[in-house]
This record gives C-alpha cells, structure tokens and sequence, in this order.
C-alpha cells in the first residue's frame, strides 16, 4: 500500500511538473539618443540580428532623438529620414519622442511620423492640429502570448512647459507633467498587461524621481542626459546607453507563464560587432557627398571642447562685431575637431540647428544675474551646475558649500559699463532673467559664419584653454 502511495505521489508531481507554467524569456532591446550617427547603424544591426537569431521573443525600442546631430543625415532632402529608412527596415517595434524630434517643425515631425514603420507612443503631449495628429499615450505588443505595454514621455522640464528647444516648434501644443502622465496610464495599463515598458525622455534624474514613488513599471528604458545607467530602484530596472549608438541596452524579462520572475540588463558596446553588410552598403551611399565631404578649410592643432566651444564664442563676437561673445555648451555637439581638414559636414555636425546669431546689449550685473540664475536652475537641471555659457571674457562662478552660483566674478570687465555681448539666437529666446537692452535677433547662421572664418582664415589655430571656472566661496 505503501509503495502504491509513493507511486501515485511520483506520478501526481511529474504531472504537476509537466503542467507548471515554462520560465520563457523576452529580450527588449534599446537605443536612445542616436542623434543621427547612421555611421554606427551598420554594426547596430549585426547586433539586433544576432539576438534574433538566438532568442525567440525579441522587441526593440527607442527612447527618442533619432534625429539632428549629422550633416549627412540632417542636410538630405527630407532631413531624417536616412535614419527612419534604417529604423524601418531593421523593424523596430516602438518608440516615443525626444526633445529634438521638434526641431524641424510640428508639420514635418506629423509627416515624419507617417513615415515610421513603428508605432510612436507620447502620454505627454496634447495637439488638436492637423499637421500634428494626437499621438496614442501607449501601445499593447503582444509577442508569444505574452502582452507587453510601452507608455511613452518625453521632457518639458527646459521649456519650461515644453522640451527643449525655440519656442516656436511648441506653440499650440500642450506638454503635460510627464511623470504625472506615466502614473495615470500605468494604472491604466498594469492590470492589462504582464509586462509594463516605460519609455522615457526626461533624463535618467527625472525617471529617478518618478520609481522613487512609482513601482508599477517593470523596467524604464530612459534618454535625454546621455547617461549609461543601470540601476534597480524600488524594485523597477532604470535603464539608459548613453548616445550615439555606441551601445545598445539588453534588458531580459523571464517570466514564468505570464509572470515576471526578474528583470536584468547589460549594456553591450556595439565596437564589438562587424557591421552588417547590407546595411553598411546604405550608410556608405548616404556618406558619398561630394559637397559635405569636400575640405573647406583646416584646424592646425586638435581642438578639444573647450577649443571647439572658445572658437564658436569668438566667431559670434567677430561677425556681430560685438564686445563680448557667449555660446551655450548644449549647442556645441562636437567633442573635438582633429589637426587638418575640415569639410562643411564637420561644421553641420557642430551647428545642426540652423541657429542665428543674436545681439543684445548688458553690464557685467546683467550677466551676472544671467549667469547665476542659469547655473541655479532646478527645473532644467540638465543644464544647470556647470559653465553653461562659455566666453570670450574670462569669468569666475563663485559657489557656496551646496554648489549654488552666489557670485560671478568678471576681471576684465568694468561694473556699470554695458557692453554688446553675441549669443545664440537660443540663449536670447529660451534663458531665465536675461536682462538687457537693444536686443535682436541677426538673420545671419552660426554655421555660415564658421564656414567664412574657416574658408578665409585656415588654417585655424585652436585655442583650448579654458576662460571660465567653478570656484568654492571661501
């Protein structure tokens, strides 16, 4: 009787066994922040198709700004779209919007949206216009029975109340809080759903913010700050891989029937990949410019960020024949310029926004307050508690013990004179307590303006010692 009991007992939990729900395994693979680099896409693809090849349940997501950031990319006929053209064929499977999916426009981000073969999620912005369609807050993938929701945002720290960028991209849209957006629609989508995605582009600080008091995502999948991240936070995986395609994020959910039983990630660095042929092929005919490719001039050293940013501040100053010239480090997008020649994709690379070149006039206080109040900033905290405005005049920021700006101290200035200072068109349209007189904005580029000076004055000697410092109030 005995044995007869230890049989049935065998046989009852190899059944049991056999019936229990299989662990199974869903691969979400990520980019963010690609800026364009198309160049990088060849090996990106290697990668997406290796994992196919080896794991059955496989999504792949970006997190925002594909485009701005290459002049091969950006100065084509419909800016962009060599790198939709990639996304497409590569087959990615959702994506939300980044701060520079405005730059170009409403109307051409609406029909650049038509022209993704992916779905495009946004929780956090609101349009009743016709060349911008409302976009859907989420999306439902059902891949292997297994039901995965993607909620999108994006930033409107830096506006404030919109992404960063000219105002004008925004107007007629509204841009609700994006953290309070991505709560309201995970409580929406939790009991839908085995899996929740949160894709979002406010910066691994804000995402931050959010898991310490939202724990319903599984896992967040981040851009804007251009961060590698990989941290568990109340249980929910933050994630982000830096920019530029240099990595791509592997996070895997295993899950044991619908049941998430863990989440991890690893950030792959895409060097290690041959670049996929095919793909390759597209990119090279992309890059066979004749006029972005031809040399206009030439650096005589390597110039560092500090040279770059140094030359495009005295470049302002020069062409607005102004006293004082001031760039903002955000619209230097290049971290170096080697020895020798310099062709016109180079300097698009450096200036992809089409930025102009405006005037104002301020006294030492003015820039003071300026300065201070953008080093202070704490609602467009990517941009603040660093030298924001690099400068043809030297310039010392005074900080007290929490790394608030208390002072700024100009050596070579003199108090109460006013002087003709040159900046960004962006600095005059989108910076806090600018005050000033006979201010306006010039109709002449940056990049035009770079162009002349490297064409006339080559070659150019970089010039990479740093005019401003941080430094503790003693």
């Amino acid at each position: 009787m005995k044995k007869m009991f230890r049989t049935l007992l065998i046989v009852v939990a190899a059944v049991a066994a056999a019936c229990a729900p299989r662990e199974r395994t869903l691969v979400v693979l990520s980019t963010n922040d690609m800026h364009a680099k198309i160049q990088n896409f060849p090996r990106l693809a290697a990668a997406v198709e290796a994992c196919r090849d080896t794991a059955q349940l496989v999504l792949l997501v970006d997190a925002g700004d594909r485009w701005t950031g290459n002049a091969y990319v950006d100065k084509t006929p419909a800016p962009g779209m060599p790198m939709i053209a990639l996304m497409n064929r590569l087959g990615y499977d959702v994506g939300t919007l980044g701060n520079h999916e405005f730059d170009h426009g409403q109307a051409f981000l609406g029909r650049m949206i038509d022209s993704m073969d992916f779905e495009v999620v946004c929780a956090n912005v609101v349009s009743d216009t016709c060349t911008f369609p409302q976009l859907p807050p989420y999306v439902v993938i059902e891949e292997g029975g297994i039901r995965v929701g993607f909620i999108g945002v994006v930033t409107n720290y830096e506006g404030p109340g919109h992404p960063a960028g000219n105002a004008a991209s925004f107007k007629g849209l509204e841009f609700p809080d994006p953290q309070q957006m991505a709560m309201k629609y995970a409580a929406e989508l939790r009991p839908k759903v085995d899996v929740l995605v949160l894709v979002s582009h406010m910066g691994d600080d804000r995402d931050a913010e959010l898991l310490g008091r939202e724990t319903l995502f599984d896992v967040v999948i981040g851009g804007h700050t251009h961060q590698e991240i990989d941290s568990l936070i109340n249980g929910t995986l933050l994630t982000q891989t830096g920019k530029y395609l240099n990595n791509v994020g592997v996070t895997e959910i295993k899950l044991r029937g619908k049941k998430v039983e863990s989440v991890g990630y690893r950030l792959v660095p895409l060097a290690g990949y041959a670049p996929d042929s095919l793909y390759q092929a597209e990119v090279d005919r992309y890059y066979a410019d004749p006029v972005l490719n031809k040399p206009v001039g030439e650096f005589a050293g390597a110039a560092d960020k500090w040279g770059v940013a140094n030359w495009m501040a005295e470049a302002v100053a020069d062409e607005a024949d102004a006293d004082i010239g001031m760039y903002h480090i955000g619209g230097v997008r290049l971290d170096s310029i080697r020895k020798g020649g310099v062709g016109m994709a180079k300097i698009y690379d450096l200036e992809p926004f089409g930025t102009e070149i405006a005037v104002m006039r301020m006294t030492p206080a003015d820039m003071r307050r300026m300065i201070v109040s953008k080093y202070n900033d704490e609602e467009n905290r990517k941009e603040a508690h660093r030298i924001d405005l690099i400068a043809t005049t030297p310039y010392v920021i005074v900080t007290d013990a929490k790394d608030n700006a208390v002072d700024v101290r100009f050596p070579k200035l003199r108090e109460g004179r006013s002087y003709k200072i040159a900046v960004s068109d962006y600095v005059y349209k989108n910076y806090n307590d600018l005050n000033y007189t006979d201010g306006e904005i010039t109709d002449v580029k940056v990049a035009d303006v770079l162009l002349e000076e490297l064409e006339d004055d080559s070659p150019l000697v970089p010039d990479n010692k740093p005019r401003q410092e941080v430094r503790k109030n003693s």
